[in-house]
């Protein structure tokens, strides 16, 4: 790259598909508009405009827009500082960041490293620091029978069936199951899957969609305990979080 860090300006329709590929430096993906879904082999992060998804050097991922987004790809050079993580994680956008980001999209390509471009360029690194809790990433099993059941769910978010329920058609004992779900995913199966119902749910409200309508779509029984697991997760109701 000519600089330590460039700045890419995407906007792409609703329904567009980036196929899984990788690059030699870091990336920072995010949209000052709309809503994306990075997919990786760790897991799918659902990105609304509150957040970004930080991909490290060599690291697969796709992109999807649930709408559409505006994206502004941040490319950053390895060495560009000791600090950057390295493994994919969500960081938090705050009105300093967004503002950062909007203000490194206008300056020049080859922008003078000891300028002010340059020291602009320094404080939005030093703005990149991720969220105490990360409740938007739904991370991905590797074992077989953890990988069935996984699957079936991303298509089939409503499906309320339970482990011992699962257990019948897998090979493995409900107790088993639950065992591996918390090593290879870090949480337990319950607490899975309604990560999934809220990233699905991001989705289907990025498009205007009735809270009820995708209450029931995801399987709950009534809006407000639709709603009060939505709150939960992101400190807000489904009615006012994009906004």
């Amino acid at each position: 790259m000519p600089r330590p860090v460039c700045v890419r300006v995407d906007d792409m329709p609703a329904g567009h598909y980036i196929a899984p590929h990788h690059h030699a430096w870091h990336q920072l993906i995010y949209a000052i508009e709309g809503t994306m879904t990075i997919s990786t082999h760790a897991g799918i992060w659902v990105v609304p405009p509150q957040r970004a998804v930080w991909v490290p050097p060599g690291i697969d991922h796709a992109v999807s827009t649930a709408t559409a987004t505006r994206a502004r790809h941040l490319y950053i050079d390895q060495n560009a500082s000791n600090t950057l993580p390295d493994q994919c994680l969500v960081i938090d956008v705050s009105p300093l960041l967004r503002e950062l980001i909007r203000a490194a999209s206008d300056i020049p390509v080859e922008y003078d490293i000891n300028g002010a471009d340059g020291r602009l360029i320094q404080v939005l690194l030093d703005q990149l620091r991720p969220p105490p809790q990360d409740n938007l990433h739904l991370p991905a099993p590797k074992d077989p029978r953890l990988l069935r059941i996984c699957t079936h769910l991303q298509t089939h978010p409503a499906d309320n069936r339970t482990l011992e329920n699962w257990s019948r058609n897998s090979g493995a004992s409900s107790r088993t199951l639950a065992r591996l779900f918390l090593r290879e995913c870090g949480m337990p199966f319950r607490e899975w899957r309604q990560k999934l119902r809220l990233l699905y749910a991001l989705e289907k409200l990025a498009h205007n969609r009735p809270v009820t309508e995708v209450a029931l779509d995801l399987g709950y029984e009534n809006t407000s305990a639709f709603i009060a697991m939505f709150r939960k997760a992101t400190g807000t109701t489904p009615g006012t979080y994009y906004k």
